[in-house]
């Protein structure tokens, strides 16, 4: 009498996934933090589980995230998920410390294994900051004006490496420059960033450190010009290559701490405007450092990757240390479907790839069969790339 072969166990799309997190690392930063004192129901642990699946979800509220876990007691047990009710996962968001998961995700950051350690020339830091509007339940902390509240991610990312390196998180009132004073400086790195961070002292204290910097000038900014340099033939967007110096004050009472000679190089963009590129360095080609501020861009689709395909406009809490929490765990969530994206080869574009994820979550089959013959699902083709993503975060 023949016998029906077994079945092999296959784990849910969503186990498979949080496997890559380091559970050894968790139950550390737990410790050192205390993350579970007096913690009754929704262990930290179940915690970060919890919101992954929410982000991976695309959950709406946590109202959406307990129905659609109780939904499935059979996937959810697969999955490691807790049976969670709103109100716990309510309490739990407003006072967990973000510290525990930022180091989840700092931990994550080698296994990218890509580009990450670069010789000290190549080292490209992009800042920047995106908004997140947010409702008037959260005006005591993040009140814009009147009628608007909001916060700032504030990051550094790696375009070469593809990794958001820091992420800050304030009221969006704060201005990108005093958010950038508190961030971590890189000795010998090259920081590129646009007008928001327009500030002669943090400039000279990046110059001081022996950082290459590349910006924009302001229209009304005079430059003291002591030497023409030749424009480079076949580059037609380079209008001219000067080395001056900068005023001697920033504004009326403002001594200028940026007392060295610098360079403009002015460039037309597609648009016919000319911008007045900044920088310290008076060797590189011009069209080098032209090249570099153009590299900005990178950072500008990042944050459409992140909001378009994260989600990131729903926040299931509204106190500042929910939504840390929660922009925490939404990278935390990417970098984890970016290493899935690298154990299969079926795939190539990643945007793709996160939305077969996203309907499949449940499932019980491979990550190599999603989208594939035989695979459950399959997804129409996306035209964005995706921009990189990990995030180291404060």
């Amino acid at each position: 009498m023949s016998r029906t072969p077994a079945v092999p166990h296959q784990n849910t799309i969503f186990r498979q996934v949080t496997d890559k997190l380091p559970w050894a690392v968790l139950d550390r930063l737990i410790g050192e933090h205390k993350a579970d004192k007096g913690v009754r129901r929704l262990p930290t642990r179940d915690l970060l589980l919890t919101l992954l699946f929410a982000q991976m979800s695309e959950a709406r509220s946590l109202r959406d995230i307990e129905a659609m876990i109780a939904s499935r007691p059979a996937q959810r047990y697969h999955s490691r998920l807790p049976c969670v009710h709103r109100s716990t996962l309510a309490d739990a968001t407003a006072r967990r410390p973000v510290a525990v998961f930022s180091g989840v995700l700092a931990a994550l950051i080698p296994q990218m294994g890509r580009k990450l350690r670069q010789g000290i020339g190549e080292c490209v830091r992009l800042i920047d900051s995106t908004t997140l509007p947010l409702s008037s339940l959260s005006a005591p902390w993040a009140r814009f004006s009147a009628k608007l509240c909001g916060a700032k991610a504030h990051i550094v990312y790696d375009p070469a490496a593809d990794c958001p390196l820091y992420l800050g998180i304030t009221p969006a009132k704060v201005n990108d420059i005093t958010a950038a004073k508190d961030m971590p400086i890189e000795a010998g790195a090259t920081y590129v960033f646009d007008l928001g961070y327009y500030d002669y002292a943090w400039w000279a204290k990046l110059d001081a450190a022996g950082c290459r910097i590349v910006t924009r000038l302001r229209s009304n900014t005079p430059l003291d010009v002591i030497q023409t340099l030749a424009v480079p033939a076949g580059a037609d967007h380079i209008v001219s290559d000067q080395i001056g110096r900068l005023p001697q004050r920033q504004a009326k009472n403002r001594h200028n701490p940026m007392s060295m000679a610098v360079r403009e190089i002015k460039v037309t963009i597609q648009t016919g405007k000319v911008l007045r590129i900044f920088t310290n360095d008076l060797d590189a080609p011009a069209s080098e450092i032209a090249a570099l501020y153009k590299r900005r861009w990178a950072i500008e689709l990042y944050f459409r990757w992140i909001k378009q395909t994260l989600k990131l406009r729903h926040f299931y809490g509204t106190s500042e240390n929910a939504l840390r929490l929660q922009v925490t765990v939404a990278l935390i969530a990417f970098v984890l479907v970016k290493l899935a994206h690298g154990t299969q080869t079926a795939i190539e574009n990643l945007t793709r790839f996160a939305r077969l994820i996203r309907a499949n979550l449940l499932h019980r089959t491979r990550l190599e069969r999603l989208g594939g013959d035989g695979g459950p699902n399959q997804a129409g083709p996306v035209q964005s790339n995706a921009q990189g993503t990990i995030l180291w975060t404060q």
